[in-house]
């Protein structure tokens, strides 16, 4: 995982598929995945420190994050984890202001 902070290009994210947190939000239920970017500036090494300024209220989430490390396209079910290389936990955070 060390590798993927150095070299990752980009984290692909799926929001509003856990109907609990949908709910939370107030969020309308999408009919088809919603799919979202996060910039290479997000990575964070798991031995860095996070800290954030005054007056910061964070949500979090941690979820499962799934590296994949070869290029595919139009990939079966059955051969799809042939292009994962590694797992870790994703923290995404979501802030405002107090």
């Amino acid at each position: 995982m060390a590798s993927f902070a150095r070299t990752g290009r980009k984290i692909v994210a799926i929001g509003r598929n856990y109907q609990a947190h949908i709910k939370e939000l107030s969020n309308a239920t999408p009919t088809e995945p919603f799919f979202f970017l996060k910039p290479t500036t997000s990575y964070l090494p798991s031995s860095s420190r996070l800290e954030l300024p005054r007056g910061i209220i964070a949500h979090h989430e941690v979820e499962l994050g799934i590296v994949v490390g070869k290029r595919g396209r139009d990939v079966s079910e059955e051969e799809a984890m042939d292009y994962v290389s590694g797992y870790g936990a994703s923290l995404f955070l979501h802030s405002s202001t107090c």
